[in-house]
């Protein structure tokens, strides 16, 4: 932008609001120009608010457009502060004068942040004197707003230099509230998606809490889990009414039950509360405490019935005191029934104590005493998942003791039990557990070698009809090879059967230490013949497994009885089980192959014929 149209600018700053606006119903000078390009004047956009409280009698309080009000009218500057009013029947009128310094034509959101207004009416002037008018509110179907969002929004467009008055009028049966904000889209958009997480998160839980209420008490029978789920819905719903949600989703084209709507949730937020309450606790019959809270909980369907007779501004009070009345009374039962011993009293009585703080802050906000109604709902919201979460706790405490109780009894019932039975029973455990224990040593004794502790003949016989079943029907290799110690007769004959078994246990953990995949197996089925089972291996990874055996075996020297050097040899067969083959004929092929290792000099691998590979390893003897 060039320096003269940033000095022509300024001077319309400057001299426009004087010159243009002199002639417009109800324009004075006591509110200041709000540039809407300065990121912190829109921030603080209540500096720059005037508004004026018409009370019945004045003319102002039956003008319903802004040329009809008196031009004599004493507006009042906001100074910053909220507006906030307490029950009246005032009509309220809001103006804010904008002007655009930029050099682009651009689009701001004056955003009302309060949706329980009965009437909200918007009048935009722009330079021309033309007139944009938009009225809506709670006595209107939701549509009338014409942005679909909870509260409400006015479109304000101003171009490069303009200047722009927004009129407000609000009336409304209840408290007030103007929440004012000018937001740019962005800024609203950011604004709305943190707010849609917020209630998300807090509404998706505590509806989440209500129906793990509902299932305990379908599944229980217990009832205070059906009046807590219809504490929390009822709440919910009070909740979403006061936050204009459900205006917008459950009965936008009913606009007078709109209003109705809060006070009749409030009036279920306290049924449901004394009726959790007396189960809960376990109130005694016959005492005064039971007492009141029936009296209550027929006050409160009283109350239920007379939201549709009586008008909103009375109903609203008397349920909100009912409300809180309750919660009083309930704040009394917990600490006399924490004090009559019930533990999980405590917890309940710290529920209603959080939930007292918190429903205070909130009716004092939605009457007109506290301002900033977004930052006392969001308390309100904290609160309450505080309290459902106290709430919960002590219904888990209180499941607790009862358990405990039941625990209690099943115990001393089980002790009389026993110490009946005690002798009877005590033989015939030790019995049972010397009969496992024999269970045991036989089916070890029934697959195990017990010289080497290799698997046996047995296991074998069970487990290769299984493996190679496996094999057929996943397509995987199986390889079976068969192990012989070379001339093992003589070392029996020469040194005896002693030195003997002491060469087959060596062979037994030269075995061990190289058949180690999970599912190899390595299997003594004979006096000094072995075998060795190798799931997923093809012939070559047994040839390689067996000839890593033959020739630790053959680099390893024995002491003799007679203290000579014994160096023992091994010979192997190999078979990998073929397409359709069946276990006989593949153990069958393995042994023909261990036959001509034998006949082929000794310690080697010889792999079945059929095989596409001969390794033949020349003796060392």
């Amino acid at each position: 932008m060039s320096l003269l149209t940033r000095l022509m600018s300024v001077a319309m700053i400057c001299c426009l609001p004087a010159l243009v606006w002199a002639g417009q119903p109800g324009i004075t000078d006591t509110c200041p120009l709000l540039d809407v390009t300065d990121d912190s004047a829109r921030h603080n956009l209540m500096n720059h608010v005037c508004y004026y409280s018409a009370d019945p009698e004045e003319a102002a309080h039956q003008a319903l457009s802004p040329e009809e009000l008196p031009e004599s009218l004493a507006w009042s500057p906001a100074d910053g502060h909220d507006l906030v009013f307490s029950h009246t029947q005032s009509v309220y009128w809001l103006k804010l004068q904008l002007i655009n310094s930029g050099n682009t034509r651009g689009l701001w959101y004056l955003k009302l942040d309060y949706p329980l207004l009965d009437e909200v009416t918007f009048w935009t002037y722009d330079s021309d004197g033309a007139i944009a008018k938009l009225a809506t509110g709670d006595q209107y179907p939701f549509a009338s707003r014409g942005i679909d969002y909870r509260y409400f929004l006015l479109p304000v467009t101003i171009g490069a230099g303009e200047l722009r008055e927004v009129t407000i009028r609000i009336r409304s049966s209840g408290a007030l509230n103007v929440p004012l904000s000018l937001e740019t889209p962005a800024e609203v958009i950011a604004t709305s998606n943190h707010l849609t997480l917020t209630h998300g998160l807090f509404y998706g839980a505590l509806a989440i809490f209500g129906a793990f209420n509902l299932l305990l008490f379908f599944s229980s029978g217990t009832v205070y889990y059906f009046y807590n789920a219809f504490y929390m819905a009822a709440m919910g719903l009070f909740l979403f009414a006061m936050g204009g949600f459900a205006n917008q989703y459950f009965w936008p084209e009913s606009a007078g039950f709109a209003n109705t709507s809060i006070p009749l949730a409030l009036a279920l937020c306290a049924l449901a509360m004394t009726l959790f309450g007396r189960s809960f606790l376990e109130v005694k019959p016959d005492t005064l405490a039971n007492t009141t809270l029936k009296a209550q909980a027929w006050l409160c369907i009283v109350l239920l019935v007379l939201t549709f007779i009586l008008p909103y501004n009375k109903t609203i009070i008397l349920n909100t005191v009912l409300a809180l009345s309750v919660i009083a009374s309930l704040l009394v039962s917990a600490g006399i029934r924490w004090r009559q011993g019930y533990p999980p009293a405590i917890w309940y009585l710290l529920s209603w104590m959080v939930m007292l703080v918190g429903a205070l802050i909130y009716a004092l906000a939605a009457f007109g005493y506290l301002a900033d109604f977004l930052a006392r709902e969001s308390l309100m919201q904290v609160t309450i998942g505080g309290q459902v979460i106290l709430l919960n706790y002590a219904m888990v405490q209180r499941w607790r003791l009862l358990n405990q109780k039941l625990l209690d009894v099943e115990h001393k019932a089980r002790t009389q039990l026993e110490f009946k039975v005690h002798e009877r029973t005590s033989q015939l455990r030790n019995a049972m557990r010397e009969l496992e224990q024999a269970n045991r040593k036989l089916a070890a004794l029934s697959l195990n070698d017990p010289l080497t502790g290799l698997y046996n003949r047995r296991h074998l016989d069970n487990i290769l009809p299984e493996l190679c079943a496996e094999a057929r029907r996943t397509g995987q290799p199986l390889t079976l090879a068969l192990i012989d110690a070379d001339r093992f007769k003589a070392v029996n004959d020469t040194w005896g059967h002693g030195f003997g078994d002491t060469c087959l246990q060596l062979i037994a953990d030269i075995l061990t230490r190289h058949v180690k995949r999970p599912r190899d197996i390595a299997i003594r089925f004979g006096g000094e013949e072995f075998a060795v089972l190798l799931p997923g291996a093809d012939s070559e990874g047994a040839r390689k497994v067996c000839q890593a055996i033959l020739d630790e075996l053959r680099n390893t020297s024995l002491e003799t009885p007679d203290r000579k050097t014994l160096t023992m040899t091994l010979s192997a067969g190999i078979a990998e089980l073929a397409s359709r083959e069946d276990q006989q004929t593949l153990f069958r092929r393995a042994d023909d192959a261990l036959y001509r290792a034998k006949a082929s000099g000794r310690d080697r691998v010889q792999i079945a014929e059929g095989e596409p590979i001969d390794w033949n390893i020349p003796s060392t003897q």
